[in-house]
């Protein structure tokens, strides 16, 4: 299994082919396992670091290409999506809420990798990582190649991130 030869020839993304990645990736993961439709509003308008009163969670890339893949939403439309996922209620952050927004962020993380690599086998994913709180941030330390995605569901927003890297 070799890199996908569309991409291979690319040395840096364009915003608006990280962009359609990202969206590509949300929908159907969130169509297939979440059995919601969210609606993006790309470009994102002002910088988002700061989060209050959320939930993140993060897979990395290595290998061929380097980065990470984020998706941040509030606590409330956090337990929206672990309840429709696990189909039943979920009413406060705890393990099942974590290992839900884990397994979409490691979903998400599936899905690029698998536009980025055919069979997969040029890209690896780390496990994923799940951070919340009142009130923290987060900050890529590259914006190479970089593109933040809001999407609404329920009259809610969420954020998905793309930070993606082709080593030499």
């Amino acid at each position: 299994m070799s890199l996908n030869a569309d991409i291979a020839g690319t040395a840096r993304f364009t915003e608006e082919q990280l962009a359609r990645y990202v969206i590509d990736a949300t929908k159907d993961v969130f169509s297939t396992m979440v059995m919601m439709d969210p609606a993006d509003d790309y470009p994102l308008k002002d910088p988002i670091h700061r989060f209050q009163c959320s939930i993140t969670g993060m897979v990395g890339f290595a290998g061929i290409y380097s980065g990470v893949i984020s998706i941040h939403c509030p606590v409330a439309l956090a337990l929206q999506i672990t309840s429709s996922m696990l189909g039943m209620e979920c009413e406060e952050v705890n393990e099942d809420l974590n290992d839900a927004i884990g397994e979409i962020a490691n979903m998400l993380g599936g899905s690029v990798k698998q536009v980025l690599s055919k069979g997969g086998m040029d890209v690896k994913l780390s496990i994923p990582t799940v951070i919340s709180g009142e009130d923290y941030t987060v900050n890529s330390l590259s914006d190479i190649d970089c593109v933040v995605i809001p999407f609404s569901v329920n009259d809610n927003r969420f954020l998905v991130g793309l930070t993606l890297k082709k080593e030499d």
